[in-house]
């Protein structure tokens, strides 16, 4: 198996440093443990410590300056590895060391440029999460960045993981423009790779707290748009125009003296036959040919934007009855919420790749480097 240079990111970690390095030292094919360490307490002391009397080589590079955050972290490991295969992975022991084995014995047999360990792939758990709001949020930011990038991140179940391997020769770090925690997504996004995965359960903290934060959700926001937001802003103008649209049906007809239920059931029918029109015209028009045929997936879409309506007509209709809001603010401020529900339903579901295709409609010719360009999916 080829050796890998293991590139860990810390800040602040100084009571797991000992227990992942004698878990990590008895493993085999582990060519160095790289720490890239932002600390600003004893970290760096500890790792020094450590390292003196490890059996594997132990590397301690201290930045004065977290450029980057840990994303920049990762990118640094990469420069001075000596290895050309690395592994990625939290200094906090959330992410068990022994699946290392698990992700080389994956990449040895030729077919992936980037093994992710994934909390959501088979047998998989994402249970060290604290709390079921932030498995919520996990949960869902990877649901909305897939639907973003349904291309690129095409079987990878996991894209926010911090726990992966990568084929250094595959990707072009100058690329890259870390914005925080989520390194892999910024890879994946900007390249176009060969995906395998492994599942891991996501363990408790070792020590130490959780570097989540508001600030850190901000940051990975300002990440997605970086990467250009995949189709949403083409998907969000078209439902924009669809909900101008909706409300102007909705304003006529409730003043010629149709009621607002009706007119609103009027004015859904229309923008949702409308609105697939033109997405599956001009929006997600590459991946049709490898998606379902063209009346499944205006069934698809027809039955999911009706069933949507079956929940967000009651909604503002209660709106109207209990809180006095007019007809048509009640059917804007319903149609805003439902706009990232039917974005991911769209780009998850409605444009998958059939079974036996790839997410480009055909053969895939081996892993390539694409520029990522204004719109692309």
């Amino acid at each position: 198996m080829v050796a890998v240079s293991v590139i860990i990111p810390t800040y602040n970690e100084g009571p797991n440093v000992a227990p992942l390095v004698a878990r990590l030292s008895v493993l085999p094919n582990i060519a160095e443990v790289v720490f890239v360490d932002d600390s600003t307490d004893g970290t760096p002391a500890e790792i020094e410590r450590v390292a003196a009397d490890s059996s594997v080589p132990v590397r301690l590079l201290h930045r004065d300056e977290a450029t980057g955050g840990l994303g920049g972290a990762v990118l640094r490991g990469f420069d001075v590895a000596t290895s050309e295969v690395c592994i990625v992975m939290d200094g906090d022991l959330q992410h068990p060391p022994e699946v290392i084995t698990q992700l080389i014995e994956r990449y040895d047999r030729g077919e992936a440029d980037v093994v992710v360990a994934s909390r959501y792939a088979g047998e998989g758990s994402a249970a060290g999460l604290a709390g079921f709001t932030r498995r919520a949020v996990s949960r869902g930011s990877t649901l909305l960045t897939k639907a973003m990038f349904p291309r690129r991140l095409f079987g990878c179940s996991d894209p926010m993981t911090g726990f992966f391997l990568v084929d250094l020769r595959k990707i072009d770090r100058a690329s890259l423009r870390p914005q925080g925690f989520k390194i892999l997504l910024e890879i994946l996004a900007r390249h176009t790779l060969r995906i395998a995965e492994v599942s891991f359960d996501f363990a408790d903290r070792n020590a130490g707290e959780s570097k989540a934060s508001l600030r850190q959700g901000i940051r990975f926001l300002r990440q997605l748009s970086s990467l250009r937001f995949g189709k949403m802003p083409a998907f969000a103008l078209v439902g924009a125009i669809g909900a101008v649209v909706n409300i102007f049906i909705v304003w006529m007809l409730t003043n010629l003296g149709v009621g607002y239920v009706w007119a609103a059931i009027v004015g859904a029918e229309v923008t949702i036959v409308g609105n697939f029109l033109v997405l599956d015209r001009y929006v997600f028009f590459e991946l049709k040919g490898a998606a379902a045929p063209f009346r499944r997936r205006f069934g698809q879409s027809f039955l999911f934007n009706n069933a949507e309506a079956v929940i967000r007509i009651p909604v503002m209709a209660m709106l109207v009855e209990s809180w006095h809001i007019s007809a048509a603010v009640a059917t804007a401020a319903t149609l805003a919420v439902a706009f990232v529900v039917r974005f991911v339903f769209h780009s998850l579901v409605v444009y998958r790749p059939r079974h036996g295709t790839t997410a480009f409609g055909a053969e895939a010719t081996g892993p390539q480097r694409l520029p990522l360009r204004s719109g692309e999916a």
